[in-house]
């Protein structure tokens, strides 16, 4: 890992949320009856399913891969002299191994919250990170990551798109991954540029 250059760590922000999609599109054609708009992502992977094993074995490799993501996101943040806040709340999404491995209905499945700290990484970076505007232009997809993660918020609202709870919990997994993806995208023109080892 420590001796990966900067490329392939960045790389990562691409393939963590595509392993994510991938996972959970897999398991829910292998699960019958199971609905991507209206079941929770978590039952994909609950005790004694027959995706039990795919699905936390997916998540928790998006989980490792996003950590090598962060990590050449902190070497690029360093070359730029950027602040951390927002590179460190990328970390957070890794928190999402905790439900994986504790599959639903364990009693430790529901107290990984700090992955739900990925929702505010794109509003610290328009925050912190303006001055560098010119040099990052990430504004307008932070803007639009962070609207779509608060469209998560959704599932504590029962009575709106009621019969839709699996769709509203996967907005924050859409917004996560505009932001992963496009900053990937970024840093990896912004690295090719500088040449950051």
């Amino acid at each position: 890992m420590v001796g990966m250059k900067t490329k392939t760590l960045l790389m990562f922000g691409i393939v963590s949320p595509l392993l994510f999609w991938f996972t959970t599109l897999v398991c829910g054609i292998i699960l019958e009856n199971y609905s991507h708009l209206s079941n929770m992502v978590s039952e994909l992977g609950a005790m004694g399913t027959k995706t039990q094993y795919i699905f936390t074995a997916g998540l928790v490799l998006s989980s490792i891969l996003n950590v090598f993501f962060g990590i050449g996101l902190w070497r690029m943040g360093k070359a730029l002299n950027l602040t951390i806040i927002p590179i460190v709340l990328i970390f957070c999404y890794s928190f999402l191994s905790g439900p994986a491995i504790f599959a639903m209905p364990h009693k430790l499945h529901g107290v990984w919250f700090g992955f739900m700290l990925i929702m505010v990484a794109p509003f610290f970076a328009l925050v912190q990170w303006r001055k560098q505007e010119q040099l990052l232009k990430i504004r307008w997809v932070a803007i639009l990551s962070f609207a779509i993660m608060m469209l998560g918020f959704l599932v504590f609202f029962p009575d709106t798109l009621s019969d839709y709870f699996g769709l509203k919990q996967r907005f924050l997994y859409l917004g996560w991954s505009v932001w992963s993806i496009f900053l990937s995208y970024r840093f990896l023109k912004l690295e090719k540029d500088r040449k950051v080892e």
